[in-house]
């Protein structure tokens, strides 16, 4: 499977930004449907959005609808989370993973990166 890894994360303020990257490697990500997802203490883990393999088509869960856009560059074998207006709800590791096989299952995922959304 290709290999995923998460950047980007940190502390911020409530109504603050951050952009996460996810940089792949061993193969090219430029076929495969990408998600985000991410997981709070003491919660299953959570869809966030997906984008197309062609980068014309996202989906996002409503908590970010409006909030957070998901971008990639092929080219650079990375896709991006930019995320806005920051809610403290928001605090969470953040996964992305990517669909690599016929089965539709996300079956790559990377280690996650730490977002915490405090003043």
């Amino acid at each position: 499977q290709v290999q995923l890894v998460e950047s980007g994360g940190g502390l911020v303020q409530p109504g603050g930004s951050l952009r996460l990257s996810c940089a792949a490697s061993g193969r090219s990500i430029s076929t495969y449907t990408m998600g985000w997802f991410r997981q709070a203490p003491g919660k299953e883990r959570e869809f966030v959005g997906r984008i197309s393999w062609s980068g014309l088509s996202t989906t996002y869960t409503d908590s970010v609808k409006g909030r957070f856009t998901i971008s990639r560059d092929n080219a650079k074998n990375t896709m991006y989370l930019q995320m806005n207006s920051l809610k403290p709800e928001d605090t969470a590791v953040y996964y992305c993973a990517a669909k690599t096989s016929v089965t539709g299952l996300y079956d790559a995922w990377g280690q996650g990166t730490q977002v915490t959304v405090s003043s």
